[in-house]
């Protein structure tokens, strides 16, 4: 696509498919969801990992369908909620031994990595002086796979402004929610930051791509072919010399 050759003031990033490639399960999950339970529940999971997924499917359903009816068209759960109302016995633990179970419990469902193409990217960005910041469907597990993804690159969450990044757990509504756009647009106003002078770095044209082009920002469509790579994107915004990942 075409983009200035001026780099814009910010650069908002979607998160899983974007930042975070998503890869299959680890090939022993199952192994992992009991070693999970023996460790931090102290007993065999009551559920498989299969059963456990199906019934957490069922309640995230219901408080779709329960938010839908209240007027909100792209709800979002609360993660840690869903799993206590299937396994209610997570509820006698300790705060952090429940992050600590949802952050390993997640892990069993997908392997996530941060490319050092991306990570040049974000580098060079932020080297550029562009404001960083996030809109991101996920839920407070996110946070943890994103800073830990970005450390293995000695980066870390510092790139990203506080202010400039929505995550969904926090409001329980999610992309393509025009609200999404329309919060952050009227945060970046706030810093003199016209929409022209945003850029929202997706992997998907329905929650990433098109509600941000509806609210007059620039678009890049992650690994797409009219877009295309990280490269790329460096490359159209005048970073034509590729930087080497440390």
């Amino acid at each position: 696509m075409e983009l200035p050759i001026m780099k814009p003031r910010a650069v908002i990033f979607d998160i899983y498919g974007t930042l975070l490639e998503v890869g299959q399960p680890p090939p022993e999950a199952d192994v992992h969801w009991h070693r999970i339970c023996r460790d931090l529940l102290h007993t065999e999971p009551r559920l498989s990992r299969l059963e456990f997924s199906i019934a957490s499917s069922k309640v995230i359903a219901r408080h779709h369908e329960a938010a839908r009816a209240s007027g909100i068209p792209w709800p979002e759960v609360h993660w840690p909620s869903v799993v206590i109302e299937v396994m209610p016995e997570l509820a006698q633990l300790p705060r952090h031994t429940q992050e600590e179970f949802l952050f390993r419990q997640i892990q069993t469902g997908h392997a996530i990595r941060l490319t050092a193409e991306a990570a040049t990217t974000l580098r060079w960005l932020k080297e550029c002086e562009c404001l960083l910041g996030i809109a991101s469907n996920a839920q407070a597990y996110t946070l943890r796979e994103l800073q830990e993804a970005l450390a293995t690159h000695a980066l870390d969450m510092n790139l990203f402004e506080h202010n400039l990044s929505f995550w969904s757990f926090e409001h329980g509504f999610s992309k393509p929610d025009p609200h999404v756009f329309q919060i952050l647009t009227a945060r970046l106003a706030a810093l003199g930051i016209s929409p022209r002078e945003t850029l929202m770095v997706g992997d998907r044209l329905d929650n990433d791509i098109e509600p941000a082009k509806a609210h007059g920002w620039l678009a890049w469509q992650l690994g797409s072919l009219s877009d295309g790579s990280w490269a790329d994107l460096r490359k159209t915004l005048g970073g034509s010399q590729p930087m080497a990942a440390p």
